[in-house]
């Protein structure tokens, strides 16, 4: 049987340079890096050395960057310290984020009776600025808390737009930028940001470890508690060969950015121009020039093909996805598409295409043909 992972959205395949890096360390540096001696010492130095590799890739301080295991976990982490220790009142945010934000936020609201309201939505999946501004005249304490790629429908966000809008109404700004770390250039002490998260596994790391940007003097206080790790914020002994195996794959996915997203965009097109001939009643959900390597389409296809879509080219051996793998296990449809799609759109068979540079337009074809017999 084939075997066509077309859905890196949901995880990476994990470069082998980022294994032989985590073999080393797991065969030779481990000991606990808190520890003062000399096994201690060599795991700290790793730990730190990490710490620093990530943050020149985003243009950070070192001291900005907190590990933690992923980045549902720094999400919560921010989004209860804005509201429990720096006081903020209200969240601005959108129904179209990830579960990891918008869980969080219905939480909070429950917990400490915080004002929050959702942006508005175009067709396309983009957030409707003007709307955002007008929210953001309400004198509150204000979080605005908006992801930069989607995860579902590939929509990128302009950081840099929304970073001023919210800094000239004194608001403190958090993005989900699971999606683009690693895929989009970050310059961190250029963009009027305070929060930003990652999870390694998006970009050809390992699972079970992501990073916070935390802007200085922010205030942002712990979690949780039981050790002075990560300065007291984030205690528990660091997992070193994990944060080595994130630094490596960071270095590798900035060091080929160029290159690999070249490539990528070219498969999208392909995608696009074989979906053109082949079966051309297919509609994009989202823009066309979203993130390169995310495209999430309806196919013109009877609902009765919704249920066994994905079953039908699993049997195949090709994976896609319906949308976020957080929520695969739900028969409900998908958030995002429910805010952009009518119904009757929302009742159609619609993916989600994630690929990466270990795709070829091989895949693609395989992936149409399939789709053609379905």
């Amino acid at each position: 049987m084939e075997k066509i992972y077309l859905d890196n959205a949901a995880t990476t395949q994990i470069r082998p340079e980022v294994i032989q890096e985590m073999i080393q360390v797991l065969s030779q540096d481990y000991g606990n890096p808190s520890s003062t001696h000399r096994f201690g010492r060599n795991a700290k130095s790793i730990l730190e050395l990490s710490r620093k590799s990530i943050a020149k890739h985003l243009n950070s301080s070192a001291q900005e960057i907190v590990f933690t295991s992923c980045a549902t976990e720094a999400n919560n982490w921010i989004l209860r310290s804005v509201v429990k220790d720096l006081k903020v009142k209200r969240i601005i945010t959108s129904k179209i984020e990830h579960h990891a934000v918008l869980d969080v936020v219905k939480a909070l609201e429950r917990e400490y009776d915080i004002e929050v309201n959702y942006v508005a939505i175009k067709s396309n999946g983009t957030i409707d600025i003007t709307d955002l501004v007008e929210l953001l005249t309400q004198e509150k304490k204000t979080l605005v808390s908006l992801m930069h790629v989607n995860n579902e429908i590939g929509t990128v966000l302009d950081l840099q737009l929304i970073g001023r809008i919210c800094h000239q109404n004194n608001a403190l700004f958090h993005s989900d930028t699971v999606q683009s770390i690693g895929k989009i250039e970050m310059d961190l002490q250029a963009i009027p940001i305070d929060f930003v998260v990652a999870s390694a596994h998006k970009f050809h790391g390992p699972k079970g470890i992501g990073f916070a940007f935390i802007r200085k003097n922010t205030g942002l206080q712990p979690l949780f508690y039981g050790g002075e790790q990560e300065k007291g914020l984030r205690p528990g002994t660091e997992a070193v060969h994990q944060i080595a195996g994130m630094a490596k794959a960071l270095e590798l996915s900035y060091g080929n950015l160029e290159s690999e997203r070249k490539y990528i965009t070219e498969l999208k097109k392909y995608l696009i121009s074989q979906l053109e001939v082949e079966i051309p009643s297919f509609e994009i959900n989202g823009t066309q020039d979203g993130c390169s390597n995310i495209l999430n389409i309806t196919l013109p296809f009877g609902e009765e093909k919704t249920a066994m879509l994905l079953f039908n080219l699993d049997m195949k051996g090709i994976a896609v996805s319906r949308g976020s793998a957080c929520q695969s296990g739900s028969i409900k449809p998908s958030h995002v598409l429910a805010e952009i799609l009518s119904a009757e759109y929302l009742r159609k068979p619609n993916l989600r295409i994630s690929w990466s540079h270990y795709n070829t337009k091989g895949d693609i074809d395989f992936l149409i043909a399939a789709l053609k017999k379905i």
